[in-house]
This record gives structure tokens, C-alpha cells and sequence, in this order.
């Protein structure tokens, strides 16, 4: 395979989507002199898991009390990018986390509001949908509002890092792919259909691609098809940025997540796992069905139902899950390997500092970031 020119680099990151855009303006930022980023797709795509227009950001996390440190930070790094971009890339609506007081959302997010001395709210459904008349959850459920949450816009999320690492002088390459790589003494080969480079650290950001370039983390990795839905509310002023917050809500029949109007595409309203299809990115059904349709209109009625109009738009995208449902950032004692994987659906609100966390380990061999939650080894130990 003929070697490209000008093929030795500082660092190269594996797939240019959220989280790769981010580590590839880290990089550069942090003082790295070349750089290429690699994509398979365009920039930014829909075939992966960094698209759909809006995306959640919210500060008092349920999941687990460890991410809000990195929110925080998150947060301040996507306000420096909107500086540099000169556009709006966070949009502050506020946030709900929804269901039965024993819920893992309501504890979580009462957990972590406590902890953090976080401003909050307390509503049941009731009282809920009084300020915000689009919602309309069970009477029982309770629903803590936390006002700092809101949404971040993907594709131009990505687009802006991409153009910043640029303008530092990054280089960039799309529809193209890695077909492997090799370590060498002190130095990785990165194969692609296109050629073959040289560079001294490698980031692998490639989503549900991520287990067929480390095999070690294959078994930890499972890619699933997810199914978004917009539609034409049918009282279009109760789901505007400035009347409905993002919602995230665990039922008995699931949890679902919505999102106002914005920029014309509609409302959005997603089911968490959906019809929990396990797939290879490579060949799953990227068509949406009257089955997805019909599972998504059933809690959008029940919940939400003046949105419950035409529909604007349907697409497919990829959770790519670890079995806990926490995220994979790690890189390896003695490897020249980082890498970012298992995002599980929510992990675009931390593309911001996970980049940064990419960029330090890379350079740097650690962060200063408490990372600990994230090391694949947990997947793996007895008893886990």
C-alpha cells in the first residue's frame, strides 16, 4: 500500500463527529502541530450518532453523580467555542427529569442538585403542566426543573470545531476510512482505503465503528438503532424554546425525551432504546417504518399531546451502549492508543470536555480530569 505524502503527524483522530471534532481542536490547542482528523462520512453526516438538529444538555445529571464536574467544564468550553464561532451553539430552555418519586431519574437528579447545591424546582404533573401547558405528565409523577438545562446544536457544534482546529492549522479528510493500524516501536501506522499514515499518538473517536478497530472493546460495545421523530404541533406556542423545556421522562412503558421547536424543524421526541434493535452499523436498516412511527406516536399522545401533529421528519441514528450505560475514555498504560467510546445515547453534552480529555491524554499521557467512572476494565471484572 503506497505510503501519502506528507503522512507523518503529531496525533490523527479516528472519526470527525462530536466527540473527534472536539479532540481534534484540542489537539491543536493545546499545541499540537499536525493533525489530521479522519472521516469516513462528510462533515458533519447522519449516518452515526452526532446529528438530529437538537441534542440535550442538562447540569444536574441522574446517571450518576461523577459526570457533573465534567458538565460544569463542558459548559464553559461550549460557551469559548460559541465565542470564537460568533454563533449560538447552546440554547437555554431549562430541563425536567420526570417520573414516580422512586424513580432513578427523580432520586438521581435530587441527588445530584443536593450534592452540587444545583437551583431546582419541584413540580407534580399537575403543577407541571401550569407553567409549561404542553406537558402532560401523571398527576403522580414528580418532575424537577432545573433551569440551566437546555439544548446544544449538533451539526453546527461539529462544524464550528472542525473550522477552529482548521484555522490552527489541522488537517481533515472525509470519505475516508481506517482499514487498521499498527503500532511500531515509537510510532502507529494508520492504514485507510485511501493510504497509509504515520503519527505519534492516535485518537479513536469512530462511534459504533469503534469495536471493529479494537477488538479488545468489540464485546463491550453494542450499537443500536434509535428512531427520532419531528412533528407540527398542533399549538405550536406551547413548544417554543421559550415556553418548553427540554424533558427527559421514565415511565412504565419506557423513558422518552422531547425537545421544543427550533430553527423550523419541529418538535422532537425520541423513546430511549426504542424497539432495542442491536445492529451493525455498517448494515442497519436506516429506513424508518410504520412500526417506528406507531411506537413513538404512542407516548408522544399519552405525554405531549398537542405536538401531536403532522409529521415534519423521521430519521434513524446509533446509541452505541455499554452494559452500564457509562461512557469508555481511556488510554491504555504504554499505549500510544486513546480512545472514546460507549456513549450510550447521552453523551453529546460532554463533547466539549471529552475532547479536552482526549487532547490530555494524548498529549500529556493523563488528564486532569477524574475519569475514573469510565475505565473499561469495570466491564470486565468479576462479578460485574
Amino acid at each position: 500500500m503506497p505510503v501519502a505524502s506528507s503522512s507523518a503527524y503529531d496525533a490523527i483522530v479516528v472519526g470527525v463527529g462530536g466527540m473527534g471534532s472536539a479532540a481534534l481542536y484540542h489537539l491543536m490547542r493545546r499545541g499540537a502541530r499536525r493533525v489530521l482528523g479522519v472521516e469516513r462520512f462528510t462533515i458533519p453526516n447522519d449516518q452515526g450518532s452526532s446529528h438530529g438538529q437538537s441534542r440535550i444538555i442538562r447540569l444536574a445529571y441522574w446517571e450518576h453523580p461523577g459526570y457533573v464536574p465534567l458538565l460544569r467544564r463542558a459548559y464553559e468550553l461550549w460557551h469559548d467555542l460559541e465565542a470564537q464561532a460568533g454563533e449560538t451553539l447552546l440554547v437555554t430552555t431549562g430541563n425536567v427529569d420526570a417520573g414516580q418519586a422512586d424513580s432513578p431519574a427523580v432520586a438521581g437528579v435530587l441527588r445530584a442538585c443536593q450534592m452540587f447545591d444545583l437551583p431546582h424546582d419541584r413540580y407534580d404533573g399537575e403543577s407541571l403542566r401550569a407553567r409549561f401547558p404542553g406537558c402532560r405528565l401523571p398527576a403522580d409523577f414528580v418532575a424537577v426543573y432545573q433551569p440551566q438545562g437546555g439544548f446544544l446544536l449538533p451539526e453546527r457544534c461539529i462544524t464550528a470545531h472542525v473550522a477552529a482546529a482548521q484555522r490552527a492549522g489541522a488537517e481533515v479528510k472525509v470519505d475516508e476510512f481506517v482499514l487498521d493500524w499498527r503500532e511500531r516501536e515509537d510510532v502507529i501506522d494508520v492504514h485507510t482505503n485511501r493510504g497509509t499514515y504515520t503519527c505519534r499518538q492516535l485518537v479513536v473517536t469512530a462511534g459504533a465503528w469503534t469495536g471493529k478497530l479494537l477488538i479488545d472493546l468489540q464485546p463491550m460495545l453494542s450499537p443500536e438503532r434509535q428512531v427520532l421523530l419531528w412533528t407540527q404541533p398542533r399549538r405550536p406556542e406551547y413548544f417554543q424554546p421559550a415556553t418548553f423545556p427540554v424533558v427527559y421522562m421514565q415511565a412504565a412503558e419506557g423513558s422518552f425525551y422531547a425537545l421544543p421547536s427550533h430553527d423550523g424543524v419541529g418538535f422532537k421526541f425520541g423513546k430511549y432504546h426504542h424497539l432495542g434493535q442491536r445492529v451493525d452499523p455498517d448494515t442497519m436498516d436506516r429506513e424508518c417504518h410504520e412500526e417506528d412511527e406507531r411506537v413513538l406516536r404512542a407516548g408522544l399522545r399519552r405525554y405531549f399531546p398537542d405536538a401531536d401533529g403532522p409529521r415534519l421528519a423521521m430519521k434513524t441514528c446509533i446509541f452505541t451502549n455499554t452494559r452500564d450505560e457509562h461512557f469508555i475514555i481511556t488510554r491504555p498504560a504504554g499505549s500510544r492508543v486513546s480512545v472514546a467510546a460507549g456513549f450510550s445515547g447521552h453523551g453529546f453534552k460532554f463533547c466539549s470536555v471529552v475532547g479536552e480529555i482526549l487532547a490530555e491524554l494524548a498529549l500529556d499521557g493523563e488528564t486532569r480530569h477524574d475519569i475514573s467512572l469510565f475505565t473499561p476494565g469495570r466491564l470486565t471484572a468479576p462479578g460485574t
